[in-house]
């Protein structure tokens, strides 16, 4: 009598399904993910509105113009030189850095001739500083 011989089971298991859905998934995330690059941010910046402060008459103003030439309280200044600057403020100051800073400067002036009468006034130890903008008509 002849018997047979049972078939061994195979015991690996077939990751060719797997693979497939892989793939189709990958393919679903790179079909519906946007690749958009962002190249500049628009930003709406706010324009002067209310009423003036009611401390801007003891407020010491620092004016910019076009060329960079500082003036302070309309009185304009020898040289663009920070110490200038700052030895100005302190005269006009009496010693009370409380005092409000204004910085009014024109269109045209460089920033770096703002950032200058900022870093003035900082050094100066004024604490309360305020930048100007111009109404706009409407």
């Amino acid at each position: 009598m002849r018997f047979r011989r049972q078939k061994t089971a195979d015991n690996t298991v077939n990751v060719t399904p797997l693979i497939d859905v892989v793939f189709l998934l990958l393919i679903f995330f790179m079909v519906s993910t946007t690749f958009t690059k962002e190249s500049e941010l628009t930003i709406d910046l706010p324009e002067a509105e209310g009423a003036l402060a009611e401390s801007e008459s003891e407020a010491i103003e620092i004016g910019i113009d076009a060329e960079g030439h500082y003036s302070l309280n309309d009185t304009a200044l020898v040289n663009q030189k920070i110490l200038t600057l700052m030895k100005g403020l302190d005269k006009l100051a009496e010693g009370d850095t409380d005092k409000q800073v204004i910085i009014r400067a024109d269109a045209k002036a460089s920033h770096q001739a703002v950032v200058t009468a900022m870093d003035a006034a900082g050094r100066s130890g004024f604490v309360h500083l305020s930048i100007t903008t111009q109404r706009s008509e409407k």
